[in-house]
């Protein structure tokens, strides 16, 4: 890839996409920015980087009209996710945490340069989990995995702290207050999204190849022979610290 890149996110306007994006427009390394979704990042919240930023509202269900490919992004960023009570549904979940997230990183795809891909997952993903969340988050990882890209990268994070959703979730909140203590004593239990948020950053930036042992990151294949680097909470926060 190019001493510069250009990069695409797909969820901009969630907990980490947020700040992934001021990281990205803040970056000399990425000299052109595009924030596509189902609503894009108002204009008084971006103070920097606004003359490289290119925003376009899009409808998952017609994807293929959106002009994801024509874009040729050096790299894909896909930080959209949901839960099954804000999407209302298990079937609303799946399609918005699933399948939307597969068809943008297709649409996303080109023929013409190499690309990465980076996406926001969650610890505990599995394809053959028995439960609905990280059973989505296994099969959206294999399916990512099975498209191709040059360089797959997946974050698994921990306990996300640091939120601020308009209507605060009591369990997580419950929750958080427990990993917040038990962080102390290890870097697998939680992360700030601010910390998370660079490092897929620096994942981006740097690729699989150049990522520093620190992080420990890890090679992983499917029964189908289709690869993919993973990075686990603590290796995020690794990564967060580096001085790429």
């Amino acid at each position: 890839m190019s001493a510069t890149q250009s990069a695409l996110i797909i969820g901009a306007t969630g907990q980490t996409g947020r700040y992934l994006l001021q990281n990205l427009l803040s970056s000399p390394h990425f000299t052109r920015v595009g924030e596509y979704g189902r609503r894009v990042t108002a204009a008084e919240q971006i103070t920097a980087g606004k003359d490289k930023l290119e925003q376009k509202v899009v409808d998952f269900e017609k994807i293929e009209e959106s002009g994801l490919a024509s874009g040729k992004w050096d790299v894909v960023f896909i930080t959209l996710g949901t839960t099954k009570k804000d999407a209302g549904s298990a079937e609303q979940f799946e399609k918005i945490d699933r399948e939307y997230v597969l068809r943008s990183a297709k649409e996303a795809k080109s023929s013409e340069i190499s690309q990465r891909l980076v996406y926001l997952s969650s610890g505990g993903a599995s394809s053959s989990s028995p439960f609905l969340y990280a059973r989505s988050k296994g099969l959206t990882e294999e399916g990512l995995a099975k498209l191709g890209y040059s360089d797959t990268i997946i974050f698994r994070p921990g306990m996300l702290q640091g939120t601020a959703r308009e209507h605060p979730r009591l369990a997580e909140t419950v929750f958080g207050k427990v990993t917040s203590v038990l962080s102390h004593f290890s870097d697998s239990i939680e992360i700030q999204i601010s910390a998370l948020a660079k490092s897929m950053y620096f994942a981006g930036k740097l690729g699989s190849d150049g990522l520093p042992d620190s992080v420990g990151a890890t090679k992983e294949d499917d029964a189908g022979g289709f690869g993919f680097t993973s990075i686990n909470n603590a290796g995020a926060i690794a990564l967060s610290k580096t001085e790429a």
